[in-house]
């Protein structure tokens, strides 16, 4: 069981670092695969990721742009993640005092 939160926990510490190390080309070209967009419907969501990405190099221009939603979701992202974290470190030591 200590091994599926230590794993979580790398897990978790790696994610930020992977999606900032993506190559921009990755993030930033590609046909959309939406399927309200691509039906001609209006998406709230479409460009977040790419705004996610631009915030997260420092380009609020280029964020807003993308996704003017990402002045809410960044932060609601941000306060889970470190959420999660507290719990996979809070299970950790949960774990570890049960062995002792």
């Amino acid at each position: 069981m200590i091994t599926t939160a230590k794993i979580r926990l790398t897990c978790d510490l790696l994610l930020p670092i992977v999606f900032y190390g993506l190559p921009p080309q990755w993030i930033m070209n590609g046909h959309p695969v939406c399927l309200f967009r691509n039906l001609g419907l209006p998406c709230y969501g479409c460009g977040m990721t790419r705004a996610l990405y631009s915030l997260l190099h420092g380009d609020l221009g280029a964020a807003w742009e993308y996704n003017s939603l990402v002045i809410v979701v960044a932060p609601l992202l941000l306060c889970l993640y470190f959420k999660e974290l507290q719990n996979t470190i809070r299970t950790i030591f949960c774990l570890l005092r049960e062995r002792e």
